[in-house]
């Protein structure tokens, strides 16, 4: 029983070592600079991770990129400014929203084409349908001969 106390206490010593290495261990000088530190690290996507942004990351990467956030935001360069910076060095893919370039319009209108190209294909396939279904005089006259005959 105290074998598994003392292993239970390292466990929770070590887990809350590695918790406290987190945001925790940033200094801010101000309340409006740890707000904005937060949300630069939930903004910023890990290149390594590539669904997870840098504040949920345990990469090696994403720990850097804090680092960096961080250390830009204690030298007074604004929000725009380490986006920037982050984006000129890992791409536009580091951020969640990418700005509109040609580079990556296909990105922001590849949605609207492909629903665009759905609703014409069932609008075309519809109309197919229907004029198919449409008889011509002959068939009418046959199908009323054989309503008529049915009911005899």
């Amino acid at each position: 029983m105290r074998t598994v106390l003392l292993a239970l206490a390292t466990v929770l010593v070590m887990v809350s070592a590695v918790s406290a290495k987190n945001e925790n261990s940033y200094e801010f000088d101000s309340e409006q600079q740890r707000e904005t530190y937060q949300q630069l690290v939930k903004e910023l996507r890990c290149p390594k991770c590539q669904n997870q942004n840098i504040a949920d990351s345990n990469a090696p990467l994403a720990e850097d990129m804090r680092d960096r956030t961080y250390e830009m935001l204690r030298e007074g360069q604004s929000r725009e400014d380490i986006i920037r910076y982050m984006v000129a060095r890992y791409g536009n893919f580091v951020h969640y929203r990418p700005p509109i370039t040609a580079a990556t319009s296909i990105l922001w209108w590849a949605p609207l084409l492909v629903l665009f190209m759905g609703i014409a294909v069932a609008v075309i396939l519809t109309r197919k349908k229907k004029a198919a279904v449409e008889l011509t005089q002959e068939e009418r006259a046959r199908l009323e001969q054989l309503r008529k005959s049915g009911d005899e």
